[in-house]
């Protein structure tokens, strides 16, 4: 069954207008001012500092930078091609006890 609600008409907001006080009406300006009589907003102003511009220049040059480094991707095919390609464990060994080591 559906609730009746009572005590409001159309011509009311629902919530008070942003930058209203209270429940005063309030005045459409579109209406009332023309073209000629409306101010310009004021502009919007960003002020970056030195940090925030140099973290700027490292994004833009990090987007910039190829995601494959192609050179080394030959090198490595080359060498497992030939045979040549050794794996040093002690290092792989290594670089997984640091990794793990980080992560607890």
């Amino acid at each position: 069954m559906p609730n009746k609600i009572s005590g409001y008409t159309a011509n009311e907001p629902l919530a008070p207008v942003k930058g209203s006080v209270g429940n005063s009406q309030s005045v459409d300006k579109s209406q009332t001012e023309t073209p000629a009589t409306a101010a310009a907003p004021a502009a919007d102003q960003l002020t970056l500092t030195a940090s925030a511009r140099s973290l700027q220049k490292i994004g833009e040059a990090i987007a910039a930078a190829p995601v494959v480094d192609s050179a080394k991707v030959a090198a490595v095919k080359q060498s497992v091609q030939s045979g040549t390609y050794r794996i040093d464990s002690a290092r792989v060994a290594t670089k997984i006890l640091s990794y793990e080591s980080d992560l607890g």
